[in-house]
């Protein structure tokens, strides 16, 4: 069966001499894999659409519960090239790539994912240097993918609350925590700025002007509650540059 799909490049691996498995987030197909024929050599008819972050018009064939489908067509859509010619901005997008891959199932069907990175890749080729971009697009997909923290009040009985639990993915109360465990203390301030990026759209993110002390905290949470969902730290913080 072929089907076709738009599909941006999410990673890829080598396969033998030539070959590459490519990983694509897709518009109809969620995270899908194909097998890519001799696309390192230099007449590859692939070209450059299979750089990390492309985005491009894609065609494969196989079985429909195939493993790794062989991919026929891949025409670029966007290339993304201006962010992959900055390590700084590169790394950023990167963050938010390895995030999907790790919390999105593979083909698990959702075109809100894929419109989010589309829309995250777009967003930085205008604002790289804006910190509050990734934090914001990280907040989305923990949404997106039901990992969202609440910060809101206490997650068993709806009281206030400032201090959030990472094994509980909540903020709790006095009463109900016990006083027992390590937790966060959130300011107000960043409480306020997680339901801002949490209402706005993107085109609105220009007009929040967070302190470094809210900006820094929520990041902060953030990046501990997805280690603690995932299990693992993102290889892509350790390369980071700020």
């Amino acid at each position: 069966m072929l089907r076709s799909t738009e599909g941006i490049v999410l990673r890829t691996n080598t396969f033998g001499e030539a070959d590459l498995i490519v990983t694509y987030l897709t518009s109809d197909h969620g995270i899908v894999k194909a097998f890519a024929k001799s696309p390192r050599k230099i007449k590859s008819r692939f070209g450059s659409s299979l750089e990390p972050l492309t985005c491009s018009k894609i065609s494969f064939w196989g079985k429909e519960d195939a493993a790794l489908p062989r991919l026929t067509q891949s025409d670029i859509i966007y290339s993304f090239d201006t962010i992959r010619s900055s390590l700084h901005c590169y790394l950023r997008a990167s963050e938010v790539v390895e995030l999907i891959l790790h919390l999105l199932p593979e083909r698990d069907v959702s075109r809100n994912a894929y419109v989010l990175l589309m829309t995250m890749l777009r967003s930085l080729e205008k604002e790289c240097g804006n910190q509050l971009l990734i934090l914001y697009y990280k907040i989305k997909l923990l949404k997106l993918a039901g990992y969202l923290p609440k910060l809101d009040g206490c997650g068993r009985c709806g009281g206030a609350g400032v201090s959030f639990y990472l094994s509980h993915g909540t903020v709790l109360c006095d009463r109900c925590s016990g006083g027992n465990g390590a937790a966060f203390l959130l300011s107000c301030g960043a409480i306020s700025l997680f339901t801002n990026l949490l209402e706005w759209t993107s085109s609105k993110i220009g007009r929040i002007r967070p302190s470094e002390r809210q900006l820094s905290e929520l990041s902060r949470l953030i990046d501990e509650h997805v280690r603690q969902v995932t299990e693992r730290d993102l290889r892509t913080k350790a390369f980071r540059v700020r």
